[in-house]
């Protein structure tokens, strides 16, 4: 039977193979378009709301994912360069043993599962660890966007806060010249610590679970426990706004986690279906475990990207709204 459409189509094959190689921009990609575009309508349509809360929201928003991606791409690239030569040259950055206990049963080490799990913890594994200087910087850029984006209600500080926006943005990938050396260099840190026994047990024990899902969950509430802390010490925002981006912040993360693993749930056999049908059009494919692995890492994407930037901003934007109010009552 000829399987046709999305199945045997080359764009989507690569974005899979995209995000195979580096999960991390590849959702940092995904939320990129979708915190700039969707997020913000969903936003500004939320019914009932103070329109300066539903402002400093979007602020928020566009603050970070332009944060997030530079971030990401600063980060992961060179994640992804040092995986590729370890993928290419195993024996070169792991032991013997290392490469043997990965293989198992599989001739080609990309095929094994535990071996892509050690290897998306690192390129995944980008996420967490610049989660807190992704909030730092996410919650600096909101007083100059407010500026930028809704000039009428903060000209006032337009000034101090180009400048300071200026600052941010002068930062930017240097890794010409150096490159090789600094992608041999983590090349071979990973494969040292690929080769530590503790690693090992950990990718035998939980390879075959939804580790995808868990490590993008885990970045998140890093992510929004530090841009909490940072909002309620930022003097350039406002003390009346803060509470409301400090309660959509932590009601977003809340319903997008519990939202997403339910989700997850649901359409476990619907994907495992459709999983199925594209092995079986892409079976003569050498590069076949690397679209599985792909297409694990953009259900997890689509899932909590979907829910986090289109259907929760509406909800937590009006509940932080609402809780700000009641607090407000409550304590004046």
């Amino acid at each position: 039977m000829k399987v046709q459409g999305i199945y045997t189509n080359k764009y989507f094959k690569n974005s899979l193979e995209f995000a195979k190689k580096n999960g991390a921009l590849f959702a940092g990609t995904a939320s990129l378009v979708m915190s700039t575009i969707a997020r913000p309508i969903a936003i500004m349509a939320t019914p009932n709301t103070d329109k300066e809360n539903k402002k400093y929201a979007c602020a928020k928003s566009f603050s970070s994912s332009a944060v997030g991606y530079f971030l990401m791409l600063l980060a992961s690239v060179p994640v992804a360069k040092a995986i590729k030569n370890i993928n290419q040259a195993p024996l070169k950055y792991l032991k013997k043993s290392t490469v043997d206990f990965f293989k198992k049963e599989n001739k080609n080490l990309d095929k094994s599962s535990t071996y892509n799990f050690a290897t998306q913890l690192f390129t995944l594994g980008v996420g967490f660890v610049i989660a807190v200087p992704k909030s730092i910087m996410t919650c600096a850029l909101i007083p100059p966007l407010m500026s930028k984006i809704f000039p009428k209600r903060d000209s006032d500080k337009k000034d101090d806060i180009n400048n300071s926006k200026m600052q941010k943005k002068s930062p930017s990938p240097s890794f010409t010249g150096s490159q090789s050396v600094v992608i041999e260099g983590l090349s071979k840190g990973i494969g040292k610590i690929m080769d530590t026994q503790s690693l090992q047990k950990l990718s035998e024990k939980f390879h075959n679970t939804n580790f995808e899902q868990h490590i993008m969950s885990l970045t998140d509430v890093l992510i929004t426990a530090s841009f909490m802390q940072q909002t309620k010490h930022n003097k350039k925002i406002k003390e009346a706004r803060k509470k409301p981006l400090m309660y959509n912040s932590a009601i977003s993360t809340g319903l997008c986690l519990t939202g997403g693993y339910a989700v997850n749930s649901l359409v476990k056999k619907k994907f495992d279906k459709f999983v199925e049908k594209f092995t079986e059009a892409n079976k003569n494919s050498p590069k076949l475990a690397d679209y599985i692995e792909g297409l694990k890492i953009a259900k997890t994407t689509l899932i909590l990207g979907g829910i986090y930037y289109i259907v929760i901003p509406i909800i937590s934007t009006f509940l932080a709204d609402r809780v700000d109010r009641k607090n407000t009552k409550l304590f004046s």
